[in-house]
């Protein structure tokens, strides 16, 4: 939902379609600072190809790389396909990512993710000309379909002050960034928050205190930049009835947003083509941009850390995609393939680049816990870049 450029004077961005101007250029992002344009919803509804595009017409090629700079801290190395050092975000640049994504945690134990891990690291990602996506957590840890614990800070809050706590978070995140010159251009208000955020006051259950808590989240963002895009994110893209139930909850209390986030694994969320209509019928019914924010795949059934990764069996895999650097890559390009299909502008691969380096497990509290994630990263147990690399720029 985008008003015509023609309608905004200066900066900024309206969540609206103006339906009866046909021809006009629409934009996402702002006057200095397009992300793409399209002549009119329409066209950009019904057909995808029509958009200004980089890898297989999406606009949006990103990659959630959090885990990365703690890795490089560590001594974590990367290589090219021949084998030479690398640099690994210049690597995924020179691939066609064009976004980062970073997830914040608010005081996690270790550290990492914290808000000064995140404005060094955003400073590389700006320096290198790449747009960023902030990940609100809202979480002292993971935030996910399973887990959605309030920072400890927060614990014994009420709900009054649960809802002050969302907007000065994201403010003050967002506005540190913005100081340093290195404003988000999009940030999400929670990660997969199918079930809600801050449980058990925020749940899926209670529209009413859920929407309170992403309204503040969306008005902190806007505050400290109109430009910013606010995406509101939920797990299994395979999900059509599912994704329209939240989505529904949100629209029926005035939630506002601008994009809508999706994640989707294969071997979790169904087929591509659920995918693929799950995107078209989002994209229809909600008249806003939709973008799989997460997605990845196995290039091998092992482990390099000692601990079992996430998917470590072959009755876990999508059928047609073995666990083999070709089978991650064709995965890969079906997923994008499938995702541009539906209408969606954008594919984000999750943690390409958090292979096994001791001291970046998963768990912030653990030094020793292992990753469980390594064999789903876009480079190999030696640091090489795999061929789904191409995927993204075929």
């Amino acid at each position: 939902m985008f008003l015509p450029i023609s309608g905004i004077k200066s900066g900024g961005f309206l969540p609206l379609f103006d339906n009866n101007s046909p021809g006009t250029c629409y934009r996402i992002g702002t006057k200095r600072n397009p992300l793409f344009y399209f002549k009119n919803p329409e066209e950009k509804m019904d057909n995808p190809s029509s958009q200004t595009s980089s890898a297989h017409s999406l606009p949006i090629l990103g990659a959630d790389l959090s885990s990365l700079p703690r890795s490089l801290d560590l001594g974590a190395r990367y290589f090219d396909e021949a084998g030479a050092p690398a640099d690994p975000l210049q690597l995924l640049k020179d691939w066609g990512v064009n976004y980062v994504r970073l997830r914040v945690w608010v005081d996690p134990a270790n550290g990492v993710n914290d808000k000064s891990q995140t404005i060094r690291f955003a400073e590389t990602v700006k320096a290198r000309g790449m747009r960023l996506l902030i990940d609100f957590h809202y979480s002292d840890t993971w935030a996910d379909p399973e887990h959605q614990v309030k920072p400890a800070a927060w614990a014994g809050h009420d709900f009054t002050r649960l809802q002050k706590d969302v907007y000065d978070h994201t403010r003050d995140v967002c506005s540190s960034l913005a100081s340093a010159g290195l404003a988000p251009d999009m940030v999400q208000i929670g990660n997969e928050i199918n079930p809600g955020m801050l449980l058990p006051d925020g749940s899926a259950r209670d529209w009413e205190k859920l929407s309170a808590l992403l309204k503040q989240g969306y008005e902190a963002a806007k505050a400290c930049s109109s430009s910013i895009q606010v995406m509101l994110h939920v797990a299994n893209a395979g999900d059509l009835a599912g994704t329209r139930a939240w989505y529904d909850g949100a629209t029926s209390k005035g939630v506002l947003w601008d994009v809508m986030g999706l994640s989707y694994y294969s071997y979790w969320h169904g087929t591509l083509a659920a995918m693929r209509e799950t995107v078209a019928d989002a994209r229809a019914r909600y008249r806003r941009p939709v973008v799989i924010v997460e997605t990845a795949y196995p290039f091998t059934l092992s482990e390099n850390d000692g601990e079992k990764n996430s998917i470590h069996s072959a009755e876990q895999l999508s059928p047609n995609f073995p666990a083999t650097p070709e089978g991650q890559a064709a995965n890969l390009q079906a997923v994008i393939e499938s995702a541009r299909a539906g209408g969606a502008i954008g594919v984000f691969y999750w943690e390409p680049t958090w292979t096994a380096v001791k001291g970046n497990g998963w768990d912030p509290t653990n030094p020793d816990s292992g990753d469980q994630w390594e064999n789903q990263a876009l480079f190999g147990f030696d640091g090489r870049a795999l061929p789904a690399i191409r995927k993204l720029i075929s």
